[in-house]
């Protein structure tokens, strides 16, 4: 087992501000200690929260973001801060949810990526959003995202 090269990173260890929007925020990779290997990295989101571009609101959701690494792996701490951004950011359901899933993909050109973004009703009406790059390579254990579909009371 190697260690990971952390030299390029601006943020980890750091005293950061938080950044003011999703577009500002500084999304960070450190190199894949395991490139060549196909195996999944999950990342779950439970308590995510943006905002409604109509009426400023407070939209939640349980996002989960799972992904097989090519040469690269996502820093944790500039997703959380990259997450957090979308606090005070109005943007509808679908928006807020793929552009986190490019963003990555951007960032670290993986073999594969998938987002679950199941959003909490406002209206009484619950938005889930799916998105991924293609089909998930054979052979690879992926679990399912393990998220109920909003029931309500019923």
């Amino acid at each position: 087992m190697s260690k990971t090269d952390t030299s390029g990173l601006t943020q980890l260890g750091q005293s950061v501000d938080a950044p003011t929007s999703p577009e500002t925020a500084v999304l960070e990779r450190v190199p894949n200690g395991n490139a060549g290997t196909d195996y999944v990295v999950r990342f779950t989101a439970p308590e995510f929260t943006s905002l409604c571009p109509m009426t400023g609101q407070p939209d939640f959701a349980h996002i989960v973001i799972d992904y097989i690494p090519g040469d690269w792996l996502v820093e944790s701490k500039s997703l959380k801060l990259f997450l957090f951004a979308f606090r005070n950011h109005g943007a509808f359901h679908e928006d807020c949810s793929v552009y986190i899933a490019k963003r990555i993909v951007e960032l670290l050109d993986p073999k594969w990526l998938r987002i679950g973004a199941y959003w909490y009703p406002r209206g009484g009406i619950p938005i889930d959003v799916f998105w991924q790059t293609g089909e998930a390579p054979k052979g690879v254990w992926l679990p399912e995202q393990g998220v109920a579909t909003y029931r309500g009371r019923g």
